[in-house]
């Protein structure tokens, strides 16, 4: 089983990855079959095909800054939690999201789901300027 240290450097890193814009980098970090919820409510990206689409559309037309806002809580069962913002430029709405993901991850250390919960009061627009 995957340790809660591990848990915490892979949701770091995912973090990293987002903020770089890598998507081949976050992809990596996911079990094949895994899924997706961004926000949660909205329909769920499953496997590594759908997960990829939902990154490149969602990544590949702004440019982002994503940093944590607290410490990543991780268990020693396969689970985090982390609260972390998203500076979007560009796109059709720049602004800044205050968003808190949870991952589970399966015994190979590869998140198995990653839910993120935030909405429309979670989300500020900022100028286009």
């Amino acid at each position: 089983m995957i340790s809660a240290q591990q848990v915490r450097d892979t949701m770091a890193r995912y973090v990293e990855l987002v903020n770089a814009i890598d998507v081949g980098g976050i992809l990596a970090l996911y079990a094949e079959d895994a899924t997706v919820e961004d926000p949660v409510g909205q329909p769920l990206h499953s496997g590594i095909e759908a997960i990829g689409q939902f990154y490149r559309e969602g990544l590949g037309k702004v440019q982002v800054q994503a940093s944590l806002e607290g410490a990543i809580r991780a268990t020693d069962n396969g689970w985090g939690a982390m609260p972390f913002r998203v500076v979007i430029h560009g796109g059709d709405q720049p602004g800044v999201i205050q968003v808190i993901d949870v991952m589970e991850f399966n015994a190979d250390g590869r998140i198995r789901s990653m839910k993120a919960f935030w909405g429309e009061l979670n989300f500020t627009p900022t100028s286009a300027a």
